[in-house]
């Protein structure tokens, strides 16, 4: 019960103190929270106000203290110095950020040396295999990201439901996205090459560039609406190193919804694991296709699958995933487990079964968390 004495004895330890002193290192760490609460969008703002009641370090915030001080980024920042002091306060942050299920806010808070030169509190992210935070060199994501969004509808019922997932995936990992519908061949290189030539001339903003191509294709092509065809490594050309400076050493993200031929997998009863593979490039001088990240929804040759009311397979996958599991790991890592529901989902084609397994193609140098 509220008035029961010995809880009100129990918990008078943990009551009200008086604020800290305001030194350089309450200064320096307020600023640093404030830089981080900075990053989060007004609603993951307010998701980590709900959280922080009820993280288990005492005193907790009351609801009314979060009211009056706490409504802005720098207000909240002021009040978890305030409340937690130098050493509390870098921990309550690091419980939040974990339960905020934002990684790449995570990890750049966890860069920081605590007020008193301890390493803030680190926790081993979840991933497919076992490894050490501290050994983890990830890309920076901080500023913004582009994303280019393109689909060809006509003729492919469900596309406009892939628009929709699509649109709804790149907002939550906060890319501005540039859409691109039904273009003919020439329309989509003069988007594409816009789009590029407008990440150079904002070179210094940009952390990371997805491009998403969905429409009909084959082996190495992409379809347009007039039946013209676009070569792929034309699209990849554009964006590397040499051609798009802006991204030196930022991940250039392709996702490939489109057919890659004619075949089609009825399936064997075998299970097949994908394999990992890292490609660690050197500093001084970049190779010309670097920072690469390639997903195609099915082998070389073979046909993709698309749903006429909910989609295709792996862009409906992609949001399923993303939708349990938030952006909690590497893009790698990501995809290995939306390649697990596809390869584990029954598919029928004219009543026949009919399988699919997508394919990742990485010359990344880091790990990519959204």
């Amino acid at each position: 019960m509220e008035d029961n004495p010995a809880r009100d004895r129990r918990s008078r330890p943990h009551g009200p103190r008086e604020p800290p002193t305001i030194t350089p290192a309450v200064e320096k760490l307020q600023s640093r929270v404030q830089e981080i609460l900075s990053m989060l969008t007004p609603e993951e703002l307010h998701k980590f106000r709900v959280i922080l009641k009820t993280v288990d370090e005492e005193p907790r915030v009351s609801d009314l203290k979060l009211e009056l001080e706490g409504r802005s980024a720098s207000g909240l920042a002021c009040l978890l110095v305030k409340h937690y002091y130098l050493r509390i306060a870098p921990r309550v942050v690091t419980k939040v950020l974990e339960r905020l299920c934002r990684a790449d806010v995570l990890l750049h808070w966890k860069s920081y040396p605590a007020g008193d030169g301890a390493v803030i509190p680190r926790k081993i992210l979840k991933r497919s295999f076992d490894c050490v935070e501290g050994e983890l060199d990830c890309y920076d994501l901080s500023c913004r990201r582009r994303a280019f969004l393109m689909c060809v509808q006509k003729n492919r019922p469900g596309a406009h439901r892939d628009v929709q997932l699509m649109e709804d995936w790149l907002g939550q990992c906060r890319f501005e996205s540039t859409l691109c519908l039904d273009p003919d061949r020439m329309e989509l290189l003069e988007k594409l090459t816009s789009f590029r030539d407008e990440l150079n001339e904002i070179k210094a903003e940009i952390s990371c560039c997805l491009v998403t191509l969905m429409s009909h294709g084959k082996k190495g092509w992409i379809t347009m609406k007039d039946g013209d065809e676009v070569s792929l490594e034309d699209v990849f050309e554009m964006f590397n190193n040499k051609n798009c400076p802006a991204l030196h050493e930022k991940p250039k993200i392709f996702i490939i919804q489109a057919c890659r031929g004619e075949k089609r997998d009825s399936g064997v009863e075998t299970d097949d694991e994908p394999m990992d593979s890292d490609d660690v490039s050197e500093k001084r001088r970049l190779p010309t296709f670097s920072d690469y990240f390639i997903i195609y929804p099915t082998q070389p040759d073979y046909v993709a699958l698309r749903h006429p009311r909910t989609g295709s397979v792996m862009i409906e996958a992609m949001t399923e995933v993303f939708k349990q599991y938030g952006n909690r790991w590497h893009i790698a890592d990501f995809f290995t487990k939306v390649n697990n529901s596809v390869v584990h989902t029954p598919f029928y084609l004219h009543g026949e079964p009919i399988k699919v397994t997508l394919v990742m193609e990485s010359t990344l140098t880091r790990f990519v968390y959204f």
